[in-house]
């Protein structure tokens, strides 16, 4: 099963990100534990890290909070090391779009190919600007 992101406006999608597995999105947050936060679980990025990835919502004062943070990571992915790629989908998706990870930030994108953190901070900026929240299916 995968995580999906959305905002919904009238019943009616207005945009959405498939992150992948909800493995996958353990990993970038475990990865945000381990390289940001020096193994202190939400210390720096409260808002990404302490809503349950199974069901509920970010406002969009959260999501204004949320942009913030996901331009600190990626600030600071862009300066680490990249991990091996997960076998699977990100592997094919990798090769379908010719994905070559330099950084950790290459490291994390949506079943798309698309930056997952720019799609993540894309889907902020609309929850602010519609006002509407980000809806977790």
């Amino acid at each position: 099963m995968g995580l999906y992101l959305c905002i919904f406006r009238d019943d009616v999608e207005i945009d959405g990100v498939e992150i992948g597995s909800y493995a996958d999105f353990g990993q970038f947050r475990e990865l945000i534990v381990t390289q940001l936060e020096d193994g202190e679980f939400g210390s720096r990025f409260p808002v990404l890290m302490w809503h349950s990835d199974c069901d509920g919502e970010w406002t969009p004062e959260e999501a204004e909070s949320l942009l913030e943070e996901l331009a600190a990571i990626e600030t600071e992915f862009r300066q680490l090391p990249p991990i091996p790629l997960d076998a699977g989908w990100k592997q094919e998706i990798a090769r379908l779009f010719g994905i070559h990870p330099q950084t950790l930030y290459d490291c994390f994108f949506d079943v798309d190919g698309e930056p997952l953190l720019e799609r993540l901070s894309s889907l902020c900026s609309l929850s602010r600007q519609e006002n509407l929240p980000i809806l977790f299916q």
